[in-house]
């Protein structure tokens, strides 16, 4: 009865329109007064104790700084320099743009691991341009919020940190060096549908007329913003630093590059950059303490056991039951963000998880490719939220482009599927 309450007043708060983390927080908290009906006030003791607990994590410390680099590398250029050097590459021409943004944001991936921040990094060049070389705003909203969901994948990642925190046995680096295959597959897997569609419909007619950046000039404008993703993971796998300092490292690297380098950065700058990554670190990190209150009252309440049972033993078999998790998780996907997702269903998830002998390296990587997919569905897609808001455009108009790109990547999730050693052959190579 209390467990069926639980799940009632969270959607309840949900449908009213309460923060998914204060109806996370809420929810919890009435269930365990419930559960302790006899003595309430010794019972709510233990909200207090798992809001601090859900927060105080040692890998959490990562969130804030790349959080911070995403904000300082979205204002130092570097992205703008990074679209001229791959434009010098590729050359001019039909769907060379979509390629270029997708390229662009999966290199940014290795940089911030944030979608929206770089959703916002990217958007804010390559719409501008592609909208002057004849594209659609709506076509490349699709593409840049498409291209921004390879982030969470591609090492350093937020969604691999708050994973690693939630499944023991499933460390950080395993997890950054697991994501990087699938989600440079997944980058190629959206440049096909883009550059397909923008060939067949006959956009970006006036870019073959655009002109082409000098290649040396370009890659030596582009080369410290090349470096970094070499700097982070390359001292990450010679032991340099952990991925938390790596993640301090960035912040410097990026401060030097933007007001060194190319002074694209000014003092002056500092405070709302501060303001802004601070802003979003605390929303993740508030919703992130606050699910520990409902995920201590789901266990507490013995929800998991019987739900995990009654999956395993609905008779579906083991594929059955990843198709059916894979559903339930693209429906969920497209209400709620992936922090979210993982901080409410990791737990529920984690004894079927153990019950089959899944990986939890791997079983991480296929849920981050669910919540890269659910970045980019309608209705509720954080980075195509922000690109749509840059290009101007409704959410409806992206439907037609998006659709493709979702089916692109849906299918690289199935390989990671068939074939673990996609997820799992890097880790293995570099000793984790």
């Amino acid at each position: 009865m209390i467990a069926t309450l639980l799940f009632v007043a969270f959607l309840g708060l949900m449908f009213v329109g309460v923060p998914i983390g204060a109806a996370l927080g809420l929810a919890g908290a009435a269930a365990i007064a419930l559960a302790n009906a006899d003595s309430q006030w010794f019972g709510l003791l233990a909200v207090p104790q798992n809001f601090y607990a859900g927060l105080g994590k040692y890998p959490l410390l990562a969130i804030p700084m790349f959080v911070l680099v995403g904000s300082i590398f979205d204002r130092s250029g570097v992205a703008l320099r990074l679209v001229n050097f791959a434009v010098s590459i590729v050359g001019r021409g039909p769907g060379m743009l979509p390629l270029v943004a997708i390229a662009v944001a999966m290199f940014l991936g290795g940089i911030s691991g944030s979608g929206p921040a770089n959703a916002a990094a990217v958007g804010g060049v390559m719409i501008a341009a592609m909208s002057r070389a004849g594209y659609p705003p709506s076509f490349s909203a699709s593409v840049v919020g498409a291209a921004a969901a390879t982030d969470i994948l591609i090492p350093p990642s937020v969604a691999f940190i708050i994973y690693s925190v939630l499944v023991p046995g499933a460390s950080v680096p395993a997890l950054f060096a697991a994501g990087m295959v699938p989600g440079i597959l997944a980058g190629v897997a959206l440049i096909v549908p883009a550059v397909w569609m923008a060939r067949k419909h006959k956009m970006g007619a006036l870019e073959a007329t655009m002109p082409r950046p000098p290649f040396w000039k370009s890659l030596r404008e582009a080369t410290w913003g090349l470096a970094a993703p070499v700097l982070i993971l390359g001292g990450m796998r010679a032991g340099w630093f952990t991925p938390t300092e790596a993640a301090v490292v960035a912040v410097f690297y990026g401060l030097f590059v933007g007001m060194v380098i190319h002074r694209t950065i000014t003092v002056r700058d500092l405070f709302p950059i501060l303001r802004e990554s601070g802003e979003l670190s605390a929303v993740i990190l508030i919703v992130v303490s606050l699910a520990g209150i409902f995920a201590y009252s789901l266990s507490t309440l013995g929800v998991i056991d019987p739900v995990a049972n009654a999956i395993v033993n609905s008779g579906l078999g083991e594929y059955g039951v990843l198709a059916l998790l894979i559903v339930l998780l693209i429906t969920v996907g497209m209400f709620l963000d992936g922090i979210s997702i993982f901080l409410i269903f990791v737990p529920l998830l984690l004894p079927i998880m153990q019950h089959y002998h899944w990986d939890p390296v791997w079983f991480g990587v296929i849920l981050t490719l669910k919540v890269a997919l659910g970045q980019f569905t309608p209705p509720l897609a954080v980075n195509l939220m922000v690109s749509c808001r840059i290009a101007g455009v409704r959410m409806e108009s992206t439907v037609r482009w998006v659709g493709w790109m979702l089916f692109a990547m849906f299918l690289v999730m199935v390989a990671v599927i068939a074939f673990p050693q996609l997820a799992l052959w890097l880790p293995a190579q570099m000793g984790y």
